[in-house]
């Protein structure tokens, strides 16, 4: 890459970097990772366990939105816990729910079905709607990251 390409380009990501409405990527795609899990083995993870794994991928992908503009450490932890409190997760999934495909739809079911041991202070239906949309990413994760990175770019991430 000559020069002039290279700081076009260098140009480009840190325009990119700063525009706060450009969404940013998971760290590492699982068909790059160096032990992959077949089909079969998903469909044996149970639904937990994908929520279990979903509520990191959720909150690293939160996390590497807040990332710009700079802030200092305390402003960042604020902004992301207010995305991955379970109020606002259970709004994520009900902004979702239009654009969900059957098989996706039957993930949030069994994935609210397989909530238990809530918090006291929050709402049943709630911690539900939360597990859903964690054992979502958790699954689309494993099963299809195009089309997880397609629906959490619809997420309406707010930064107040």
């Amino acid at each position: 890459m000559n020069p002039q390409e290279e700081e076009t380009q260098n140009g480009e990501d840190e325009t990119a970097m700063q525009d706060s409405s450009a969404i940013p990527a998971l760290l590492v795609d699982p068909t790059q990772l160096p032990q992959r899990i077949s089909q079969a083995q998903v469909k044996q993870i149970s639904p937990s366990a994908l929520a279990y794994l979903g509520d990191s991928i959720y909150e690293l992908y939160v996390r590497m939105f807040f990332l710009w503009p700079q802030q200092r450490p305390e402003i960042y932890h604020r902004l992301v816990v207010a995305q991955v409190r379970a109020e606002t997760q259970a709004l994520h999934l009900r902004s979702l729910t239009p654009y969900l495909r059957s098989n996706e739809l039957e993930i949030v079911r069994r994935g609210r079905n397989a909530a238990t041991g809530r918090p006291k202070r929050l709402n049943p239906e709630i911690y539900q709607q939360a597990t859903s949309l964690e054992t979502l990413v958790g699954y689309l994760y494993l099963t299809d990251y195009p089309r997880l990175t397609e629906l959490l770019q619809k997420l309406h991430l707010e930064t107040e």
